[in-house]
C-alpha cells in the first residue's frame, strides 16, 4: 500500500469528499442539525472501517489493526480537542452559523500540517531510532500532565502568534457575516479569521501529542497518514453531534491520559517488550469506556 497509486488514489478520494463537503453542504452558512451531524459522522467512521478491510485485503490482518488501532486513538484525542474548539467558539462569541465555516477551513489547514509532522517523524524515527524514546517520554508527560490538570482551559490573548498577527493586520471590532477578509481603507482582517488562526495554532499543539501516540503503534507511513486524515476529516460532523453533549465527558480527559501515557510506555519499552497490536487496541477501548461509562454514571455538578 506504500506504492504511489495508493497515495494518489487515497488523496484523490479525500480531496473529492472535501470538494463535495466545501461546494454542497458548506455552500451557505447555516446551523448544522443534530441528526445531520450525527448521519455524516456515521458516515466518515463506516468509511474508516470499510477502508481497514481494504488494508485487510491488500496487506493482511497487522496492518488492518494498526490503522484500527491508530484511527481510534486519533479519534478519541479529536473529541478531546472538540472541548477544546468549544471554548475557543464561546470566548470568541462565534454564532452557531459561522461554526461550521471556520471548523472546514480548520480541518484543510490540519491536513497540510499533520502530514509535515508524519512525515518528518517516521522519517526521523527511521534514521535516528533514539527518538522512539524521546517521544515516548513526550507522551508519558503529556498525559501526566493532562491527568492533572482538570478541566480545560484556554487563554486566546496569550497565543504568540495571534499576538504577532494583530501586530502586522488590523482587525475589525466586528463580525462581518462568515467573511475572514473586509476591505477597509486596506485589507483588513475579521474576528472569524481570528479564531480560524486560533484553532489551526491550537491543532498544532494537539499534533505535538497525537503524532507520536500513532508512531507508537506503527512507523508505516501509509497507516498513519490514512488513520489521521480519517480521524480529522469527520472532526467538524462529530462537533455537531457532540456539541451540546461534551461536556457530559466530563471524565474523558483521565481517560485519554491514560492512553497517552500508556503509549508512551508502549513506545519506552519497545526495545524490551512487544505489545500486540489487538492488546493496545483493547485496552484503548476499554479505557474510553471506563471513562465514558463514568462520565454517565456520575454526572458532572452544576
Amino acid at each position: 500500500m506504500n506504492r504511489p497509486i495508493f497515495w494518489i488514489a487515497f488523496n484523490l478520494f479525500v480531496l473529492a469528499m472535501l470538494a463535495l463537503d466545501l461546494g454542497v453542504f458548506g455552500r451557505r452558512a447555516r446551523t448544522v442539525s443534530f441528526r445531520q451531524a450525527a448521519f455524516r459522522s456515521a458516515i466518515w467512521i463506516a468509511l474508516a472501517l470499510s477502508f481497514s478491510g481494504v488494508l485487510f485485503h491488500f496487506q493482511g490482518k497487522t496492518p488492518a489493526l494498526e490503522f484500527v488501532t491508530g484511527y481510534v486513538i486519533e479519534l478519541s484525542l479529536s473529541v478531546d480537542n472538540l472541548f477544546i474548539f468549544l471554548l475557543i467558539f464561546r470566548y470568541f462569541q462565534v454564532d452557531e452559523e459561522h461554526q461550521h465555516k471556520v471548523l472546514l477551513w480548520g480541518i484543510l489547514g490540519a491536513f497540510v500540517l499533520r502530514a509535515a509532522f508524519i512525515f518528518a517523524g517516521v522519517s526521523l524515527l527511521h534514521r535516528f531510532h533514539f527518538l522512539t524514546y524521546l517521544f515516548g517520554a513526550l507522551l508519558v508527560y503529556s498525559g501526566f500532565k493532562l491527568f492533572r490538570q482538570g478541566e480545560s482551559e484556554i487563554h486566546p490573548e496569550k497565543n504568540p502568534v495571534l499576538r504577532l498577527f494583530r501586530k502586522i493586520m488590523p482587525v475589525t471590532k466586528e463580525y462581518v457575516g462568515d467573511r475572514f477578509f473586509v476591505r477597509k481603507a486596506g485589507l483588513c482582517a475579521t474576528p472569524l479569521f481570528v479564531v480560524l488562526l486560533v484553532v489551526e495554532t491550537t491543532d498544532v499543539l494537539f499534533a505535538v501529542d497525537s503524532i507520536p501516540a500513532i508512531l507508537a503503534i506503527t512507523s508505516n507511513a501509509f497507516i498513519v497518514y490514512t488513520s489521521n486524515v480519517f480521524a480529522i476529516i469527520g472532526l467538524r460532523s462529530m462537533y455537531f453531534a457532540l456539541a451540546g453533549m461534551l461536556d457530559v465527558f466530563h471524565y474523558l480527559h483521565y481517560g485519554l491520559a491514560v492512553i497517552l501515557m500508556f503509549v508512551g510506555a508502549k513506545m519506552l519499552a519497545s526495545g524490551y517488550v512487544e505489545i500486540p497490536t489487538l492488546a493496545a487496541l483493547g485496552f484503548v477501548a476499554v479505557v474510553l469506556a471506563a471513562s465514558v461509562g463514568a462520565s454517565m454514571v456520575h454526572p458532572k455538578k452544576a
